[in-house]
């Protein structure tokens, strides 16, 4: 018969007091012993508050994820969903503003102001002004397009301010909550990069939190570009002008070629046309086509080689419908190839104090979590040189980008633990004086 252990396999408080501050924070002094950093900690029941804030408030803030998502923001109208956020952030107890940029920025200062840690979710979606965005709910499942992305990420961004405030926890560092804009489609990162340029000199670390999952962080920025290739013609009517050049013909034609280029399985590299445009009716012979085109590698080189074949493409489609075209006198097509946007890609070291900060967190909710490259807000940081990484906020979701989009609230809190305890780890939590 098996004796039963007189504890329980849970986290003990006082072991999170101990991880938090043998967290390696740049302000702290750089002689300070790591085990009175500890012990000053875990004196204080605050971070202990913080945590256990999310289990009674789960359905609240399932609540705040479905209201905003139900706020539509198609790329470059996010608008008015930032205007939620920002009543929403106020009402946590942060000074809040609206950028230039359209970022909504809660502020929650620290005992060094001069050190800075952005914890971002963006607020835009994929989909088009006009797509239904109801939330339907059914337990703890919601379906939505853009519920889970970014619809988790912006409500753990809610949530972490107000149990941080309701805790009453004082940082070390200034810590800034971030509904950032442009992070989807052809925004290229056009939100984060404003933050960046904003606040660079006194950036120490940027955690964004896009989608729910747990099982992975992104430290590894991919990089990537998106092109739109155009042909113009003269156009005509598809009867009487029968023979002229036609400018989706032309499309076609080098598309095929393209989707026949060859792409190393490593370093891995992809391609994808996302969309294609073009003509006025069916029976007119179009004055112009388009296409939209996205290229990732992880390798520069690669993605120079992917949009130089895209250029040559285009123009042997263009030749070959020209060659081909019965009657060449009432003109001729034209094409170009124009860079859309383009994320730069980097890495985060392997002994950053911010991995460190997400492995303390991980192992610290029993979490197991492996390394990814991906393209998201992170790419920017990143490619400067700022520590940064890309997280998963929690709970289940599937059907990113599509119209069937859902997301599952069971086993959110774990998720908004390891968050909360990674931005703690990183931010320093300062020392509460004996009363």
């Amino acid at each position: 018969m098996k004796r039963k252990l007189p504890w329980k396999p849970t986290v003990k408080p006082a072991l999170v007091c101990v991880i938090l501050l043998a967290m390696p924070v740049r302000s702290a002094p750089p002689h300070a012993p790591r085990q009175s950093q500890s012990s000053r900690l875990s004196a204080s029941p605050r971070v202990r508050a913080a945590l256990d804030w999310f289990a009674p408030n789960i359905s609240w803030i399932n609540d705040q994820q479905a209201r905003l998502t139900e706020i539509p923001a198609p790329p470059f109208q996010e608008a008015p969903r930032a205007a939620a956020l920002k009543e929403l952030l106020a009402e946590a107890g942060l000074s809040v503003q609206i950028d230039k940029a359209g970022n909504v920025i809660g502020e929650l200062g620290g005992v060094n102001g001069k050190e800075i840690v952005i914890v971002s979710a963006h607020l835009d979606t994929v989909f088009p002004a006009g797509t239904e965005v109801k939330v339907h709910r059914e337990g703890s499942r919601m379906t939505a397009p853009g519920i889970s992305d970014n619809g988790t990420g912006v409500a753990a961004l809610l949530a972490l301010a107000r149990a941080v405030r309701f805790a009453r926890l004082k940082l070390q560092r200034t810590i800034l909550f971030v509904g950032d804009v442009g992070e989807e489609g052809e925004g290229n990162l056009r939100g984060m990069r404003a933050l960046v340029d904003t606040y660079r000199s006194n950036l120490k670390a940027v955690i964004v939190l896009d989608g729910s999952s747990t099982d992975h962080v992104t430290t590894k920025a991919l990089a990537s570009r998106r092109l739109e290739a155009s042909i113009t013609g003269p156009g005509g009517h598809s009867w009487s002008d029968f023979g002229m050049p036609n400018p989706i013909n032309a499309l076609v034609r080098g598309s095929v070629r393209f989707i026949s280029t060859k792409v190393p399985p490593s370093p891995r590299t992809t391609f994808n046309i996302g969309q294609i445009e073009g003509g006025t009716s069916v029976n007119s012979i179009p004055h112009e086509a388009r296409l939209k085109v996205d290229i990732r590698s992880e390798s520069e080189d690669e993605l120079t080689r992917l949009e130089s074949a895209l250029r040559e493409c285009i123009a042997a489609g263009v030749r070959d419908e020209t060659d081909s075209a019965r009657d060449r006198s009432k003109g001729k097509l034209e094409w170009k190839v124009e860079l859309l946007g383009s994320r730069p890609g980097g890495e985060l070291a392997s002994d950053s104090p911010l991995l460190a900060a997400l492995r303390a967190a991980d192992e610290l909710v029993g979490n197991v979590s492996r390394i990814e490259r991906s393209s998201t807000d992170a790419n920017i940081p990143l490619s400067m040189g700022i520590d940064a990484l890309s997280i998963g906020a929690g709970g289940n979701g599937g059907g990113a980008h599509s119209l069937q989009e859902w997301y599952d609230s069971a086993g959110r809190e774990a998720g908004l633990k390891r968050t909360l305890l990674t931005v703690l780890g990183i931010s320093g939590v300062a020392e509460e004086k004996s009363r």
